[in-house]
């Protein structure tokens, strides 16, 4: 099997698309599209995400402190994009695309309504790491969209349709192939 060499790179794909919510010092609400976030520790429950400090973001992120990452889903890769693209120095980002800030309860900046989960964060730490900076910050809540539990309280992400990104595009989550465990159960009890 041939296999080519490239130069040193982010090659992790695909990745969680989410839309980062903040409000600044001002009260003024901002949206950040990001790819490079992630789950850093169980307990404490911690995240991380990582953005250039030329972007608008940034410094509402250092002054502040807080934000809320809200997962994207298929339906809102078109505010995704726009979120992504757009500066938070031109426009109004919920306004333009039309979503709903919601309050948190842990902290000041806002979640995203049409968003199935909203996950609240303080910054523990800022670590300067090159082209990005990384926000290593402890989830204070977490919410989920009731619309996607069933009657035994199972929360379905996958109905919602999660949005993944990978070198340059958005896909949308596709079918189960397993579940964790599966590879070691007994041969008539594995699915997938």
């Amino acid at each position: 099997m041939a296999k080519e060499v490239w130069k040193p790179g982010n090659m992790l794909y695909p990745l969680p698309v989410v839309m980062v919510s903040m409000a600044d010092k001002a009260g003024r609400y901002n949206i950040i599209t990001i790819a490079w976030a992630g789950t850093v520790c169980t307990n404490p429950p911690m995240v991380s995400i990582s953005v250039r400090p030329e972007r608008y973001s940034y410094s509402i992120l250092r002054e502040t402190g807080e934000f809320v990452i809200n997962l994207a889903t298929k339906e809102l890769a078109f505010a995704v994009d726009y979120c992504g693209v757009k500066s938070g120095r031109e426009v109004d980002k919920f306004k333009a695309v039309g979503l709903t800030p919601l309050q948190a309860h842990k902290v000041k900046a806002p979640m995203i309504g049409e968003s199935p989960v909203n996950i609240e964060c303080k910054v523990c730490q800022v670590m300067p790491l090159g082209s990005h900076h990384m926000f290593l910050s402890e989830v204070a809540a977490v919410h989920v969209d009731d619309q996607y539990m069933d009657e035994k309280r199972k929360f379905h992400l996958e109905a919602a349709e999660p949005l993944v990104y990978s070198h340059g595009a958005y896909y949308v989550c596709g079918r189960q192939a397993g579940t964790f465990g599966y590879s070691v159960k007994k041969p008539s009890c594995r699915k997938g």
